[in-house]
């Protein structure tokens, strides 16, 4: 509707941008609105440990523990035995009379010895494996989790100790002073689990076809919990869900295994000559200093003939793989004679890392070319936003683990039909699968996040680097994960369906635990870099949070308070509304009402008065009267007419032009432009239906086919979060009003995002006679059904 503006709108009132005009308008309200108050009480107080800006205090510690290992692989039983002598070293002021450790392995012990399998249900709608069936029952066909054989001082002498599920809990024989270390050491052997059927972060996966074995291992030895500020000890049990909280220490590891194993693990080869033949070591030197160019391959240290080839020969002893890593919070390795190898080392950050894959023949042709090559992308990725890469290398590591992280290893899914084709999905897969799992190595393996408790701290940051590595990797890549549009189904969902970001990683349902610390938090940064606060001034501050808190451990309070202390920009708003509460993003266009300014011109003003009256006597009853007009007593008798009855109200008189040429001497040019109608204001009326105020960003189309954009943060709604009206002016005439036009913000209804309202698309129906089933298989099968002989595909046993 078009209105117009009398005399009192001053162009004074005006904030001009550009060729558009914006006037604020009044708070309609006077409540208190607490989405814009500061979080303050929600976080914890700063202190010495940790500052209001985000950073660490003065009196920041952390413990840390070194480890010397000797562990063996036992191919025919499948079981572990290893012996550590452990270091640890006590850097809080506190007096500490015991120290506790994880024993993760436990988490797969009978029913009842194990909280997880105590609390984990079955949803039996989808149904269950035998192994899980096993599991509830206690029926395993064999005894799992951590078998402790001794617990001595440096000295041999027993130490006591007590085991509670998942942790142990050592008593020592004095208190552990401040600035002191102490030494102790732990005997313990396993029995290793099939990855496959319990769905666990390590184990092994059986070939039946060839007899081998794959062994990826993690969380296979006795170790630390950490000692912080925040919780004191961090012993919480391990129910499966909520990862790993951990401490950094030196690793010198021996692994024992079949000499025609390869073994690839946490940290540098010490020994390549002991281990590695001529052929193998010779390989190993011509794949230094190489992976900086494009197309450069990486080079097989081991082939797939080789390892084909060891896969039908017998082991005649063992060979002892000796790893040494440095400031690292964790170690996992691999184990296997099906292993083909291949290497880069380019330069990453003006350092030379080595980029590795070890894969079975199953996994190829889509390993040897990608994974080594995506290793080497995602550490220059990663690096570029955060710190350059510490370490020595990564892995990626293909067996029975879909994707799980460690220091300078992954385990990653994404495996071939057995003719050697695959699916766009399985290739995207294995893209978005290495990229995430190697770029864990700087979230939590560098900045050390609290797994156990806050999910989202790696995995949500993770997963939004995650998507800015795979566009960098190919523009057209479906990085559905940091997307806002994608995230909406989720956030539609009613709020009993939902908890907050900020919740305990196991107190997250399962079904939603994808979206709930995943993507949702992806989102939510990506939002930010994008729509809130600009590329430039969050990728500052978020490189900023990598270099505080690197090799040390971050709580939500230091990163919410980094970003804000590093780019200037007050986000309590944001992090309530994204991370505290489970409300959607939903604003709805309303309303536009059209205005120009009232030009006091009377040849305008008059004759649009004219028309005005004209228009409301054009009623009915004035069209029939009309014809009746010559038999009125005014018509037949003209002594009954005077002055007014020949006076035109609407006409222009000198008198009229000569006051609205007085008025126009007093204005300056800019206000002429406005009386004289070359400027369209539109008041928007706005609703915040959902809960999270969120910038407006508004599209205008205008009469002559061109269109302009309008952004607005999200303190527009800090007077009223609920109802807000926002005047826009415009040189040009506006046909069609569009709230949302690049799906920024994640709102979860777009039907009443435009004004005037635009039809949404009709809903398609099938024609069921004609619908077609779809053909087996995968596009690239289809064209190359014999691309190669059926490759022996692993599977596990159940």
């Amino acid at each position: 509707m078009r209105h117009t503006i009398g005399s009192m709108l001053t162009v004074a009132a005006v904030l001009w941008l550009g060729d558009r005009a914006i006037a604020q308008t009044a708070p309609s309200t006077t409540r208190a609105n607490t989405k814009f108050e500061q979080l303050g009480p929600m976080l914890p107080t700063p202190n010495t440990f940790r500052t209001a800006a985000g950073a660490p205090g003065k009196d920041y510690f952390q413990n840390r523990a070194d480890y010397d290992i000797k562990v063996t692989l036992d191919d025919t039983q499948q079981k572990l035995t290893g012996t550590e002598t452990i270091t640890y070293r006590n850097n809080s002021a506190d007096a500490l009379t015991y120290l506790w450790l994880q024993l993760d392995q436990n988490t797969f012990r009978s029913d009842a010895t194990s909280r997880t399998s105590q609390t984990n249900s079955i949803n039996s709608d989808r149904g269950a494996s035998f192994a899980q069936l096993n599991a509830l029952t206690g029926k395993n066909a064999r005894p799992y989790g951590d078998n402790i054989t001794r617990v001595t001082d440096a000295a041999g002498k027993s130490l006591k100790y007590t085991i509670n599920e998942t942790m142990m809990r050592i008593d020592l024989p004095t208190p552990l002073k401040a600035g002191a270390s102490y030494s102790f050491i732990i005997d313990w052997n396993f029995n290793i689990v099939d990855a496959r059927a319990t769905g666990a972060r390590s184990g092994y996966e059986y070939f039946a076809q060839d007899g081998n074995y794959i062994y990826e291992m993690a969380q296979w030895f006795p170790r630390l919990c950490a000692y912080s500020d925040v919780t004191g000890w961090q012993n919480k049990q391990f129910l499966g869900q909520g990862e790993f909280t951990l401490i950094f220490g030196n690793y010198r590891v021996a692994i024992t295994a079949p000499n025609d194993h390869v073994v690839g693990a946490t940290g540098e080869l010490q020994n390549p000559s002991q281990v590695l033949t001529a052929t193998q070591l010779k390989r190993w030197n011509e794949a230094k200093n190489k992976g900086d160019k494009p197309g450069e391959n990486p080079v097989l240290i081991v082939t797939q003939e080789e390892a084909t080839a060891a896969e039908k020969g017998k082991p005649t002893g063992t060979k002892t793989w000796v790893y040494k890593a440095d400031n690292v919070r964790d170690f996992a390795f691999a184990s296997s004679r099906k292993f083909i190898w291949d290497a880069l080392q380019p330069n990453i950050e003006g350092k030379r890392v080595w980029a590795m894959s070890l894969y079975p023949k199953e996994a190829n042709p889509l390993w040897e070319q990608y994974s080594t090559r995506l290793v080497a992308h995602t550490l220059r990725s990663y690096s570029r936003r955060t710190i350059g890469y510490p370490y020595p290398a990564a892995y990626s590591v293909h067996g029975p683990v879909g994707g799980m992280e460690y220091p300078m290893m992954s385990f990653n899914g994404a495996r071939p039909e057995a003719d050697g084709t695959y699916s766009v999905g399985t290739k995207n897969f294995l893209i978005s699968v290495v990229i995430h799992e190697v770029g864990h190595n700087f979230f939590p393996m560098i900045v050390n996040s609290d797994e156990r408790q806050w999910s989202w701290m790696d995995e949500g940051l993770n997963s939004f680097l995650e998507g800015l590595a795979c566009l960098e990797w190919d523009p057209n890549f479906p990085a559905h994960g940091i997307d806002p549009q994608y995230i909406v189904d989720y956030m539609k969902l009613d709020s009993t369906q939902q908890v907050p970001v900020m919740n305990s990683s196991d107190n997250i349902p399962r079904n939603t635990f994808g979206p709930n610390a995943y993507t949702k938090p992806a989102t939510a940064l990506n939002i930010l870099r994008e729509t809130v606060m600009g590329r430039e001034l969050f990728d500052y501050a978020f490189k900023e949070y990598a270099r505080r808190w690197a090799f040390k451990s971050p709580e939500p309070a230091d990163f919410f308070r980094t970003l804000e202390d590093a780019s200037g920009v007050d986000l309590d708003w944001f992090w309530k509304g994204w991370f505290f509460t489970v409300q959607p993003v939903d604003q709805t266009l309303v309303n536009v009402d059209w205005y120009q300014a009232n030009s006091q011109n009377p040849e305008v003003v008059k004759a649009e008065a004219r028309a005005e009256a004209q228009r409301r006597m054009n009623t009915i009853s004035k069209q029939r009267d009309a014809l009746k007009k010559d038999e009125s007593v005014v018509a037949q008798d003209s002594t009954m007419r005077d002055f007014y009855n020949s006076y035109d109200p609407y006409a222009v008189t000198d008198a009229d032009r000569k006051r609205y040429q007085d008025y126009l001497a007093t204005l300056t040019a800019e206000e002429r432009s406005v009386l004289e109608g070359k400027q369209n204001f539109y008041t928007l009326s706005l609703k915040n239906k959902g809960g999270i105020p969120m910038p407006v960003i508004i599209r205008m189309e205008f009469e002559d086919g061109t269109d302009s954009v309008a952004r607005f943060p999200a303190e527009i709604w800090r007077f009223n979060d609920v109802s807000i009206k926002k005047v826009i002016a415009t040189n040009k005439k506006v046909t069609q009003w569009t709230l949302d036009p690049f799906q920024e913000i994640a709102d979860i209804n777009s039907d009443d995002n435009s004004f005037p309202a635009v039809a949404t698309k009709p809903t398609r129906f099938q024609l069921f006679k004609q619908q077609q089933r779809p053909a087996a298989g995968n596009p690239m099968q289809q064209q190359r059904p014999a691309a190669r002989p059926p490759a022996q595909q692993g599977s596990g046993r159940n």
